[in-house]
């Protein structure tokens, strides 16, 4: 079934220490379940990364003061300002990291402290700066961020640049992970480095077994690059922009500016936020070859309803997708409907 946990269907910002369903938020967009299972989110267009409580079900905003701009540095995560936060993770030591495209930088918060700090990015557009610290380099709209398997790398999602760049986190020095800067078309096979060219590099995430699964938004695919041989993998998607193929082949399958990627915690399911058909969509890896199937919406913009039945519940440019590991549970950021929804599986 679908319900929405959060978001009233009008844009604002209210409703801190209270229930998070009568919430008002403005275009959420990541999600990430935490450590203590609560949920976090972009509340992209207020500036703030938000909470709801898993145990008391109240939203309260935990970094950003909900002015927009660029501060904060080494103060209280609360006080910062921010611009535009587009996704966010955590650290296996609990730090919480997240990308703000229009500051084109990537922030943390201490877990131990509370306090903010940048990782990457001079706050400048442009691309510059591997080989050196990551906090000197240029990013240019940078949008999704994911670690490696060992927690010592962060990848980001350079867009901007139709690049991948890797920040060391032993040593702060980025390089440029996969991608040449065109946006020409992948070849299925190809090892990671920095002559592969990537189409709009929009989204990560990591399988249990170490795989990163990307999709590319101009370039309407996805990918799996396998941990061990570091080889992309063509997996979905055509390349053409469309709605079709459901429940057929996924590579026959044409998609709709994918934004959002998310893999369930028993690796069978990729699940796409396929933004411009309003839907999720999942690769089904359980068959053979792997199938594209219709989770949630109908292929029409809208807002609901919630009901039983998934596939009755349409969305409005949905873009963050974030997996419950424990349950399988799978959180929408249903962007421009201003709710998150939580689809659960019964399990």
């Amino acid at each position: 079934m679908i319900e929405t946990i959060t978001g009233t269907g009008r844009a604002g910002y209210n409703g801190d220490g209270h229930a998070a369903k009568n919430a008002e938020i403005n275009q959420p967009f990541g999600i990430v379940v935490g450590p203590e299972r609560d949920i976090y989110f972009c509340d992209t267009f207020n500036h703030v990364i938000r909470r709801i409580s898993k145990t008391s079900g109240e939203i309260t905003t935990v970094v950003g003061s909900g002015r927009q701009g660029y501060l904060g540095e080494g103060g209280p995560a609360r006080d910062a300002m921010l611009n535009e936060p587009y996704e966010l993770r955590f650290h296996s030591s609990g730090d919480l990291y997240w990308v703000e495209r229009a500051n084109h930088v990537v922030r943390k918060a201490d877990a131990r402290t509370g306090r903010i700090s940048t990782i990457a990015g001079s706050g400048l557009p442009g691309f510059s700066g591997d080989g050196g610290p990551a906090t000197a380099a240029a990013l240019n709209q940078p949008h999704s961020i994911q670690f490696d398997r060992t927690f010592e790398t962060l990848l980001i999602c350079d867009i901007g640049n139709h690049r991948i760049r890797a920040v060391a986190l032993g040593t702060g020095e980025i390089s440029t992970w996969c991608g040449n800067g065109t946006t020409e078309l992948t070849p299925d096979g190809a090892k990671v480095s920095d002559q592969v060219p990537l189409r709009g590099p929009r989204a990560l995430d990591i399988a249990s077994n170490g795989d990163l699964w990307l999709a590319l938004r101009e370039g309407n695919a996805v990918y799996r690059i396998d941990a061990n041989s570091h080889r992309l993998e063509h997996v979905a998607g055509t390349g053409r922009p469309g709605f079709t193929g459901n429940g057929g082949p996924a590579k026959e399958a044409t998609l709709s500016g994918p934004k959002g990627v998310a893999v369930s915690p028993d690796g069978k399911f990729v699940y796409l936020a396929d933004t411009e058909s309003h839907t999720v969509r999942a690769i089904d890896l359980s068959q053979n070859p792997p199938t594209l199937e219709l989770i949630v919406g109908d292929g029409e913009r809208g807002d609901g309803p919630d009901s039983p039945e998934p596939l009755r519940c349409r969305m409005a440019r949905l873009h963050g997708l974030g997996i419950d590991l424990a349950t399988g549970d799978l959180y929408i950021g249903d962007s421009e409907a201003h709710k998150v929804r939580v689809v659960r599986f019964g399990k």
